[in-house]
């Protein structure tokens, strides 16, 4: 039986399966399979992980956490303009700093939370309003 769970690195969320095979685990990552060997030990070091380059969000200008953390840090205020892909802000969650990034271009039109801060799963954090395009 597949165990599936919810990973988020460096702010990006990723559906992970898992299936135990013996001494590996079977691990699906986006349609790829790696075979890994859990050695016991309690740290390790990953590969430098590589760019493929920005991973496309969702369209919306609401930006908000898949987890619940705290904020750390906001770097734009109210009606700033900002470029899909600038870090907005910095989430701490499960003891880890995540940047969140603008999923949008646009103007800040909301801005629900501030440092410090205790911020639930999916909640609305802020919102960017994005310009209107006349020429479609």
């Amino acid at each position: 039986m597949s165990d599936i769970r919810k990973v988020n690195v460096d702010g990006e969320d990723f559906e992970v399966s898992m299936v135990k095979e013996g001494d590996f685990w079977k691990v699906g990552v986006e349609g790829r399979v790696f075979f890994v060997k859990v050695d016991g030990s309690k740290e390790g070091s990953l590969p430098p992980r590589k760019k493929k380059g920005a991973r496309k969000a969702k369209k919306s200008g609401v930006v908000s956490s898949s987890i619940p953390g705290k904020v750390i840090s906001i770097s734009v205020s109210q009606d700033d303009l900002v470029s899909e892909g600038d870090v907005i802000m910095i989430l701490e969650a499960m003891k880890m700093q995540n940047e969140i990034q603008a999923p949008v271009s646009g103007k800040i039109t909301e801005l629900n939370c501030e440092p410090g801060d205790s911020i639930e799963a999916n909640s609305p954090l802020m919102v960017i309003e994005q310009p209107i395009d006349d020429s479609g």
